[in-house]
């Protein structure tokens, strides 16, 4: 029901956006970034229910909490990294948008080289 709901704050935001467009164009761009911060602002309410099953999964299976955390981080980066392009790209600013998405995809890189690593320390311990 909340998908619901959020899609159609998001469709109205668009539909007051596009009216805004032609009679105020200085104001649309505020009004795309103010639904988008409305929008993901619900969206973190979710980040509780994220984190009491990330919790239950830890104690079902015995993982390590960095690699936990490095989920977390990776899942948090997509999530701003794809916010702040759309703004950018809504803005008319497709260059910095593409930076961002590029500059995201290397942090996410370099939050799993660590996991990475340790994979393949146990497929060569497994292979010895």
């Amino acid at each position: 029901m909340e998908v619901i709901k959020i899609s159609v704050l998001g469709i109205a935001g668009v539909l007051l956006g596009y009216l805004m467009k032609n009679t105020r164009p200085e104001f649309s761009g505020y009004l795309t970034l103010g639904m988008g911060i409305l929008i993901l602002s619900l969206a973190v309410g979710k980040l509780d229910y994220l984190f009491a099953s990330l919790e239950k999964i830890r104690s079902y299976i015995p993982i390590d909490s960095t690699y936990m955390a490095a989920i977390l981080k990776m899942i948090g980066i997509t999530y701003i990294g794809q916010f702040s392009s759309g703004i950018c790209k809504d803005a008319g600013y497709s260059a910095i948008a593409g930076q961002i998405e590029l500059f995201c995809k290397l942090a996410i890189m370099a939050v799993s080289m660590p996991i990475l690593l340790a994979l393949l320390e146990t497929i060569q311990d497994f292979m010895t």
